[in-house]
């Protein structure tokens, strides 16, 4: 196998890992504007409890209507600047955190953020003529997003491209399913137009097949077949592992949003989506699992090979999603087996989450 594939195999958790732990600049953006304002409530809270504990204790006669007063006053002096030293805390994330995305913009100590529901304002003073000036960064304007993917489902053979094949299928209906994981990047193909995306990345995928009848499979010359076991099979699998690169028409039906100056601005992910396409790449690995007793003794086989499966692989797809949960079909184009006589060609159903 090429070395680069393995390495790109090898290197792929670690890049997903870090495509999930990367947050998009809106929403550190957002998130320090709710803690600002959960700074605020909390507060308000704790100062609120403070006062009725004070007035539990006048009307109790513990103290008497000067000593309130005085301790009233002393806890919003104390509440206050607890607000106004966290609320500066976050200010200061805020500012270094625009200052970093901002036509890349030093800002100066005398620079004043604003957060608003649409966007963040950051004023700042010109030296040459020293006249306010705004810079402002818009929700929704990048045409290219990143997703996490994970499917799983059933899987099965298709005998000879027929449908009815699955209804006598050798293989167990629930006990054969697959797995998907990858990563895809989404990109809007017109600039002011939310309704055409291209999808494209690379997933790794699992398609196991579970016969019946307890049956394993056999290499016989450049065949595969499937013989009965002589012991009492607790467990028969057959694994196929491939690198595949989808690519995807998407049709997104999320409408668009308006900022405050009238400017239109695109989300993803956020209401029904289609996509229409298919996969092509390279089987990694085939591996037969088989577990059994023998002689009161527990047996596990895993044999490793090529089970005269195909080296290539390319198919179609197809989703119907909302927001980033949808039903999810693949099917293999080409055999799964070389040289059967019996064309049989992998057929997927599940459920495919794109985390965006």
């Amino acid at each position: 196998m090429n070395k680069s594939i393995i390495y790109l195999v090898l290197l792929f958790p670690l890049l997903c890992q870090n495509l999930l732990a990367q947050e998009s600049f809106e929403k550190k953006a957002k998130k320090i504007g709710e803690n600002i304002q959960q700074i605020s409530e909390e507060e308000k809270k704790v100062l609120k409890a403070e006062v009725i504990r004070i007035d539990e204790e006048l009307n109790a006669g513990k103290i008497n209507q000067k000593t309130a007063d005085s301790l009233k006053s002393l806890a919003a002096t104390k509440s206050s600047q607890q607000i106004e030293r966290k609320v500066a805390e976050q200010e200061a994330k805020l500012l270094e955190l625009v200052k970093m995305k901002v036509d890349d913009q030093v800002f100066e100590k005398t620079d004043t953020i604003r957060w608003k529901k649409n966007r963040i304002i950051v004023s700042y003073e010109k030296d040459d003529n020293k006249k306010d000036k705004t810079k402002k960064w818009k929700k929704g304007e990048k045409r290219t997003t990143s997703q996490f993917v994970f499917a799983m489902g059933l899987n099965n053979l298709l005998v000879n491209e027929d449908l009815s094949s699955l209804d006598q299928s050798d293989f167990s209906t629930w006990g054969s399913r697959f797995y998907e994981w990858g990563a895809t990047y989404n990109t809007r193909i017109f600039k002011n137009n939310n309704f055409w995306h291209a999808k494209y990345g690379f997933s790794v995928m699992y398609n196991n097949l579970r016969p019946t009848e307890n049956r394993y499979f056999v290499k016989d010359g450049n065949q595969t077949i499937l013989v009965p076991f002589d012991e009492k099979l607790e467990e028969s699998r057959l694994r196929n592992v491939q690198l595949v690169f989808p690519l995807h028409l998407e049709l997104d039906f999320t409408p668009k949003k308006t900022n405050e100056d009238g400017t239109n601005y695109f989300r993803t992910h956020k209401s029904f989506r289609i996509g229409l396409g298919g996969y092509a790449g390279l089987r990694l690995k085939t591996k037969q699992k088989l577990e059994y007793t023998l002689n009161d003794q527990d047996v596990y086989v895993k044999e490793l090979g090529d089970f005269n499966a195909n080296t290539f692989i390319y198919g179609l797809s197809t989703y119907v999603s909302y927001k980033e949960v949808g039903l999810y079909v693949k099917y293999d184009l080409n055999p799964l087996f070389k040289n059967n006589p019996i064309q049989q060609n992998n057929i997927s159903f599940g459920v495919r989450f794109d985390f965006n």
